[in-house]
């Protein structure tokens, strides 16, 4: 079996990792890190585990790391950015869960994650790892960016879209929805229970970090710089993304040309499933799996295009599309582990 690693096994990410990677069937966990549970054993964190993943949590040591065949690296923002520079040294590949590698200009940082990014030479080194569009780069990858969760599920919405020329670039909106588990593990008074349930909101209003991955990857389709407007907000419930996303359509499209650019697109990808015209995408019915699910609806009276994407946020937006990387990367089946 094939030994991994997995960095942060203890936050929400990395435990949905562990439980992809305990049945995948070419690859095993062998070595895992937390700093705040560092001592304790995996199913001791999490209990659901005795019998299944009993490895011991320890803190990170490279020599360790090295003596595994795959990293991945479900560390915080900001830390990434450290660790990974050290980790690339050990000349295993590597998927980063956060977002220190997918903004490709250094100058971003400051202003989205509040830091100066102190290892600009690797932002050019990693690839952007949305299997559906940089399959061929990913194979060949050393250090994959893995997307982030919100990004996930409006990409890849709108790239085929934009792809085929049917939608404008101007004056997209982003309504997107999420799960408290997006907001990780640590104890945060925002997100502790009286204070979700029973309570709906937005947050980070025109400042998500998001934001820039979207604008930059979408802009990279469209050939031309794409600016959105993207507002998230936390619903009360665990896990799942819903994303409503407005967008004008342009001239002479109709709804058989926008199916046809999705079904051009999408027919051989294992994992996105377009809705038949009478069905819309919910959160559970992705819940748990590394599928996204896509419906639109275009508006004659406004000439305004409507797409709803689901995702789960912990799976297609996080451990699941890396274990999609890793398989790509490694040449397995890309669907390996993962249905």
């Amino acid at each position: 079996m094939f030994k991994v690693a997995v960095l942060g096994a203890t936050g929400y990410a990395g435990k949905e990792l562990v439980s992809i990677l305990v049945h995948h069937p070419y690859a095993r966990p062998y070595y895992i890190t937390s700093e705040s549970f560092s001592g304790q054993r995996f199913d001791q964190v999490y209990p659901e585990f005795r019998a299944v993943c009993e490895l011991p949590l320890e803190k990170l040591d490279l020599k360790k790391v090295a003596a595994c065949d795959f990293i991945f690296a479900a560390l915080p923002h900001g830390l990434s950015v450290k660790e990974v520079p050290k980790l690339l040294e050990t000349g295993k590949k590597i998927v980063d869960f956060s977002g220190d590698f997918r903004l490709k200009d250094a100058s971003l940082y400051p202003t989205w994650y509040g830091y100066e990014h102190s290892s600009k030479e690797n932002l050019s080194l990693s690839v952007y790892g949305l299997p559906e569009y940089n399959r061929e780069q990913i194979k060949k990858a050393k250090l994959i960016a893995n997307p982030g969760c919100y990004p996930t599920s409006v990409l890849l919405a709108l790239k085929p879209l934009l792809a085929e020329g049917l939608i404008e670039t101007e004056d997209i909106i982003v309504d997107a929805k999420s799960g408290v588990s997006g907001a990780g593990r640590s104890p945060k008074q925002a997100y502790h229970f009286p204070e979700c349930t029973e309570n709906f909101k937005a947050y980070k209003v025109a400042a998500h970090q998001h934001t820039p991955e979207i604008e930059q990857e979408l802009s990279s389709v469209a050939g031309k710089t794409v600016t959105l407007l993207f507002t998230p907000h936390l619903v009360p419930m665990i896990r799942g993304i819903l994303s409503t996303i407005y967008v004008r359509s342009a001239a002479g499209t109709d709804e058989s040309a926008i199916r046809a650019a999705y079904q051009k697109h999408y027919i051989d990808e294992p994992f996105i499933r377009l809705l038949p015209p009478t069905e819309l995408p919910e959160t559970k019915h992705v819940s748990g799996t590394n599928f996204c699910d896509l419906a639109f609806r275009l508006d004659p009276r406004t000439g305004r295009l409507i797409i709803v994407s689901a995702i789960d946020n912990l799976v297609k937006g996080a451990a699941g599309q890396a274990v999609q990387n890793m398989n790509i990367m490694m040449g397995w089946p890309e669907e390996a582990g993962l249905k």
